[in-house]
């Protein structure tokens, strides 16, 4: 028994090589979508306006469309209020006091203000700039995406590797960039 045990784990381990990384990623892929699926299913967030994007798997819903027209540019630099939750809706970051404090996040040596960063220099996980670059100025919306866009297989903290991630967000502002053609 232990030697069928030990050729059986030998045969799984020489076919685990033959699968590409690209084949294991789609797998893993597939696995996040489903789960993001089962999430929206049980827990429907109420929108505006949403989205799918088809090739990545992230969605948007926009809770609040602010209409005021000044759309993200690469090069800008924005500042964005954000809650980050696990799919089990345990809060695990946040830019806000009153937020942190209720989720016993709250650190008092941390300054809670808007994240700044410049978009298009990877200063963020993907699926959080994927997500600020398709809002506005003013704009409020929820991005689900799968772990490929935010930690991936390494995790992230209290993050677990391979976790499809949840942000809540609002884009307080864009600072434009000034090396920008008008």
């Amino acid at each position: 028994m232990k030697r069928l045990s030990a050729l059986l784990l030998s045969v799984v381990w020489v076919f685990s090589g033959c699968v590409s990384d690209e084949e294991n990623a789609q797998i893993l892929l597939e696995k996040d979508i489903q789960k993001i699926e089962t999430y929206v299913t049980q827990n429907p967030i109420a929108s505006v306006k949403d989205v799918i994007d088809g090739g990545t798997g992230i969605r948007m819903y926009w809770t609040q469309l602010s209409g005021s027209g000044h759309k993200v540019a690469l090069g800008d630099t924005v500042f964005v209020n954000y809650t980050g939750k696990l799919l089990n809706n345990i809060v695990f970051d946040t830019s806000i006091e009153a937020t942190a404090k209720a989720n016993n996040l709250f650190n008092a040596n941390r300054d809670y203000e808007p994240l700044e960063f410049i978009v298009g220099r990877g200063m963020v996980i993907p699926g959080f700039e994927f997500a600020v670059f398709n809002m506005e100025k003013g704009d409020k919306a929820t991005v689900i995406m799968p772990s490929l866009y935010a930690y991936g297989s390494q995790g992230n903290g209290g993050i677990p590797p391979n976790s499809p991630l949840l942000f809540e967000l609002e884009l307080v502002n864009i600072k434009d960039n000034p090396l920008a053609d008008d």
